[in-house]
């Protein structure tokens, strides 16, 4: 009796579809690209090695820690730009949060927990500001957050008289008295873990996490994403859109204060003129991770992705003695590419 030839298996047409779908998914997944642009800077740092300076843990705790302020910021402008708004007053309240933590804590003498809280309720307040703008008045994102930019800067010169709040306080007559570093700024900008991690990247890291919980565990999260796809069906579906948005500029507003603590400590002063175009670099690393423009897409890991991507190209022309004007059009010009993948994205 002959034996049977055995047949080719043949392969569904669904499942070849099924797998061209899943393979399309992941080319096209913003995750994907946010990787592949952070692998090629690295790889770029590691052709462009300096004389090995790139190798080194110092080179890469020091980019973390130049990154950790605006990286703050940033993942304050994801929780808007989600819900498919813009916050340009983030660079503003830095400097505002900035000015008001010098005062309390060198000037007034204040406790640092006091300082702190305070500085974070500022920093909440004038990003509840505007969100009622956005949410309640129904005023354009950019219009409401460029006059809270330009409000909260007068606010910070306002306060410090437009000088530097540092350790040099002067007196009635004019003179000037030296006060002591208070505490909490040593604590800041210091480093632990044996000098190998700065305190400010960690303050960055737990923002992210914090922004993580809110966007992926809570149900705030999910309104958040709801807004930025459909605001209306999100309405009809009975969710508190004024709320939700007056809070995602809230949040943003308060992770600003945190930026600014951090930045005054790091500077020993509180500056008024701190934080100009900061906005630009957090909407940059927001973007450049692929959080949609449009909103109700995005992660706050992109943004992560995206403020390593930044952080170590800049570090990679620094050590490499780059000019700073071709680092901000080579910046620009990351940006707009960013912007065209992701209108290619289907």
């Amino acid at each position: 009796m002959s034996r049977l030839t055995e047949q080719p298996r043949i392969t569904s047409p669904i499942k070849l579809s099924e797998q061209q779908s899943f393979l399309q998914s992941l080319i096209y997944s913003p995750t994907t690209r946010a990787l592949a642009a952070l692998i090629i800077v690295f790889l770029i740092g590691l052709i462009f090695n300096a004389d090995g300076a790139f190798l080194k843990w110092n080179t890469h705790r020091d980019m973390l820690r130049a990154v950790s302020v605006y990286g703050i910021l940033a993942c304050g402008m994801t929780i808007v730009i989600i819900t498919a708004g813009i916050d340009l007053a983030v660079g503003s309240i830095l400097a505002l949060a900035a000015v008001a933590f010098s005062i309390f804590s060198i000037h007034w003498g204040w406790s640092p927990w006091l300082s702190v809280a305070v500085c974070l309720a500022v920093g909440a307040v004038s990003g509840l500001a505007s969100g009622v703008l956005v949410a309640t008045f129904a005023i354009q994102p950019f219009i409401a957050t460029l006059a809270l930019m330009v409000m909260a800067r007068g606010a910070a010169k306002w306060i410090s008289g437009g000088q530097k709040i540092s350790t040099a306080v002067q007196q009635a007559d004019g003179s000037y008295v030296y006060a002591g570093v208070p505490d909490i700024f040593n604590f800041i900008n210091s480093k632990v873990f044996g000098g190998n991690i700065s305190v400010v990247t960690i303050i960055f890291l737990i923002c992210l996490v914090f922004c993580w919980i809110l966007l992926s565990k809570l149900r705030y999260g999910r309104y958040l994403f709801a807004i930025g796809g459909n605001e209306e069906a999100s309405r009809l579906s009975g969710v508190p859109v004024a709320g939700i948005k007056m809070l995602a500029y809230g949040m943003s507003g308060l992770l600003s204060a945190v930026a600014g603590i951090c930045q005054a400590a790091q500077e020993l002063q509180g500056d008024p003129e701190a934080g100009v175009s900061y906005e630009l670099s957090a909407i940059a690393m927001v973007v450049i991770g692929g959080t949609s423009l449009r909103g109700g897409r995005g992660g706050i890991w992109l943004t992560l992705i995206g403020a390593l991507t930044i952080g170590y190209l800049e570090k990679i022309l620094s050590i490499n003695a780059v000019g700073e004007d071709k680092r901000l059009m080579l910046t620009g010009a990351i940006i707009v590419a960013a912007v065209l993948l992701q209108r290619t994205r289907r």
